[in-house]
């Protein structure tokens, strides 16, 4: 196990004192939610998961976890997930692994979010790693990277490695958008959802409580949002 499957481990294992018996979770989607439902398999404690992706669904069985559907459920106590950006007030952005508008639907159903990380996702403004996700309906995805590109954004279908478009699990196009570090990205997400046929960012402002970072020497860095002023 090389060292960062090792630094995923650890978050697993330490969100784990999050969870209590009984809970109900969302869990997410990438290499770190699934490191997390993989210690959260080997723990034994019963819990209900609900899946934010096919992947995630069919992991949580496979490690024995009760899967549920989001409908089943009134809330959820705790999400916990991964993230591709995480600025100084925990805004983040996430959806390079495609599954961002189930992420967010899960994360804004829980109580509390906790957000998994390796300190190479930490950034001073979002956006700095160029890229930022949104998923759009494939009838209007021509017109939405017209609009897209308005704001400032250069778009790009995602492929697969085949060369075929990529589909999220809801059937839709995941468009990647070069961006520069973003000046306000709640109203760069509010601006974006405006856009007819777009279905979702993968902006989430203001939606972590905690983020939990894989810092040197296996220490684990607890990051809490900052409360307003």
């Amino acid at each position: 196990m090389d060292a960062a499957a090792d630094s995923l481990t650890a978050l697993g294992e330490y969100a784990l004192r999050f969870v209590k018996p009984g809970y109900t979770l969302g869990l997410g989607t990438g290499r770190a939610a699934s490191a997390f439902i993989r210690a959260l398999g080997k723990s034994g404690i019963e819990v209900c998961g609900v899946a934010t992706s096919k992947a995630s669904d069919t992991l949580a069985r496979e490690c024995g976890i009760k899967v549920v559907s989001l409908g089943e459920v009134d809330r959820l106590d705790i999400a916990v997930d991964g993230a591709d950006e995480v600025d100084p007030k925990l805004n983040l952005i996430k959806g390079y692994g495609g599954a961002l508008v189930r992420e967010k639907i899960v994360a804004e159903s829980a109580r509390r979010f906790v957000v998994l990380v390796g300190a190479e996702k930490i950034v001073k403004r979002l956006g700095e790693r160029g890229r930022l996700p949104v998923e759009v309906v494939p009838f209007a995805s021509t017109f939405c990277a017209r609009r897209i590109k308005a704001l400032g954004l250069r778009p790009k279908v995602r492929l697969n490695e085949d060369g075929s478009e990529f589909v999220s699990d809801n059937g839709n196009l995941i468009l990647d958008c070069a961006i520069k570090p973003i000046a306000s990205p709640a109203r760069l997400d509010r601006e974006l959802r405006a856009i007819p046929g777009l279905v979702g960012t993968g902006i989430f402002a203001a939606i972590a409580d905690r983020v939990l970072v894989a810092a040197a020497a296996g220490r684990i860095q607890v990051l809490n949002r900052p409360k307003p002023r």
